[in-house]
């Protein structure tokens, strides 16, 4: 399956899912971005993160309050880097998408720092066409 990823993703993207890499802050596909919908996991397509949820935590990577469906985001121990935090993984693919601090917005208090490589991005209003039309309801204001 490894190989296959190879193939299918960028190397950034390879990296980041696959090997526990990070992305450079401020320079990813998804730090500035805040059009509607959603956010998948790159490798699998579940769904990981709403627009609804994100915001500019100065950080230099796509910031969430919460995840779009809590059972598909794991938390892990991560002592690498001399560091203490708490990594996330998607649960279907087991892929690296960043960490979760306890210094974010929202009534959790919570900062979900992920990686733009790990996603991939579901404009609200292709989320019929693209498979994902039981989130619609999420941007009907």
């Amino acid at each position: 399956m490894k190989e296959n990823l190879k193939q299918t993703l960028t190397d950034m993207q390879y990296y980041v899912t696959q090997e526990n890499g990070t992305e450079p802050p401020f320079n990813n596909e998804f730090d500035s971005h805040y059009e509607e919908g959603i956010y998948v996991d790159i490798v699998s397509g579940k769904p990981l993160f709403s627009s609804k949820d994100k915001y500019d935590a100065g950080c230099g990577w796509p910031s969430f309050t919460k995840p779009i469906q809590s059972e598909e985001v794991t938390e892990h121990f991560d002592a690498s880097h001399g560091m203490r935090r708490t990594e996330v993984r998607s649960k279907t693919a087991d892929s690296h998408l960043g960490h979760v601090f306890p210094d974010g917005q929202g009534p959790a208090g919570l900062r979900y720092c992920i990686n733009s490589a790990a996603l991939r991005f579901i404009p609200a209003n292709k989320l019929g066409e693209e498979g994902y039309s039981e989130f619609s309801h999420l941007f009907n204001d």
